[in-house]
């Protein structure tokens, strides 16, 4: 389940349909066999590990002076008052999540909320208690994710599923440092609900939109930020993320599919290196459709911003050299709809840069397809 190397195909193994040198038909590889929660513990836990922020803060000591604040007037009267005075600087854990390796050589994944504080410094602790110094090399300004790396090359990994084969009610693993105090502790659960839309909000007071996470009854609780939401074959299928205040083992999850892409530009460039598209949109909508007269009530209206300089197709973009401009309105990409279940930011966050893509529109009124080439966004 969780390897040092990558699977390799032994040349007996066939692809279904073919026949194989007896001029039989071979069998496809049968699909990894669920196993035990205890089995996908004992391999996965070794690559899952805390992560503790630490910062120098200042030190204070309470003094109390003797004060009479009615002054003459009640001059036997007085107050011991106490003040605070600086005295020093310390080295201080101020916040705790979880993170997982993703490779032997050391690079892991995390929330973007854990590691945020620019200012601290990472320490990640393994289960058997060895501490490593991480280096953040990228913070996801899109995702609530980051990418950090130890060095390294031997660490335990662990391998990333497939979260879009994803079923309600199947059974998951959420492995984390719950409380900022108990490691690696092990939580099970189902999977409750598919592509929730949650607004989340960090200790920071900020808040975000978080698209097409999975839902989870498996606790998820603060310090769990970033560790990992396994398969019952012990394959990463989400990243944890958020819980909901006041409710009972309601959990949140980034689809791990969503973070494929980040992983590897990171791995190739040591940046996050998006594709995109280059316009900017408002998504159809009955209501939009109904106050413009249009014929769709689906896909992403081409449309500029509210200042000026706010282009609704960016001057040198993929789709300025497509021929895209304003008041198109793109209805599927590489055929899947643009609609409340597909946002367009979700559909190109899964491309490659450099990747070509189909796109269904309707301009002026006529249908027409367009092959675009995406690139680097700037």
């Amino acid at each position: 389940i969780v390897a040092a190397v990558a699977r390799l195909v032994p040349v007996s193994e066939q692809v279904a349909g073919q026949e194989s040198s007896t001029g039989q038909l071979a069998q496809a590889p049968a699909a990894p066999k669920p196993l035990s929660v205890t089995d996908v513990v004992r391999v996965a836990n070794p690559a899952v590990v805390s992560i503790e922020a630490t910062k120098t803060v200042p030190t204070y000591e309470t003094q109390y002076s003797t004060q009479n604040p009615f002054g003459s007037m009640f001059p036997g009267f007085s107050f011991q008052l106490p003040s605070r005075k600086q005295t020093g600087t310390e080295e201080k854990v101020v916040s705790g999540g979880t993170g997982f390796f993703v490779s032997k050589d050391g690079y892991l994944v995390t929330n973007r909320h854990v590691v945020e504080d620019t200012d601290a410094k990472y320490t990640i602790t393994t289960t058997g208690g060895k501490k490593y110094t991480a280096t953040v090399i990228a913070r996801d300004q899109v995702l609530d994710v980051a990418i950090l790396r130890v060095t390294g090359s031997t660490f335990s990994y662990l391998n990333l599923g497939d979260s879009d084969t994803l079923e309600l009610g199947q059974s998951v693993i959420a492995i984390g440092f719950a409380l900022g105090e108990f490691q690696n502790s092990i939580s099970t659960g189902v999977i409750s609900g598919l592509s929730r839309s949650i607004v989340a909000g960090g200790g920071a007071g900020g808040t975000e939109q978080l698209d097409k996470v999975i839902q989870t009854d498996a606790a998820i609780n603060p310090g769990n930020s970033g560790g990992p939401l396994l398969d019952m074959t012990g394959k990463v299928i989400g990243v944890n993320v958020a819980v909901a205040q006041g409710s009972q083992n309601v959990g949140f999850s980034l689809p791990i599919n969503s973070i494929k892409p980040v992983i590897t530009s990171v791995r190739e460039t040591g940046k996050i290196v998006r594709p995109y598209l280059g316009i900017r949109y408002v998504p159809v909508t009955k209501e939009l459709a109904k106050a413009n007269n249009l014929s769709v009530e689906y896909g992403v209206l081409v449309q500029r911003g509210q200042s000026a300089t706010d282009l609704a197709v960016i001057p040198g973009s993929p789709a300025n050299k497509a021929g895209i401009v304003e008041g198109d309105i793109i209805l599927e990409i590489d055929g899947q709809k643009l609609d409340e279940k597909s946002s367009f930011a979700n559909v190109i966050r899964t491309k490659a840069v450099g990747q070509v893509i189909t796109l269904h529109m309707l301009s002026r009124g006529q249908t027409k397809t367009l092959s675009v080439k995406l690139e680097a966004a700037p």
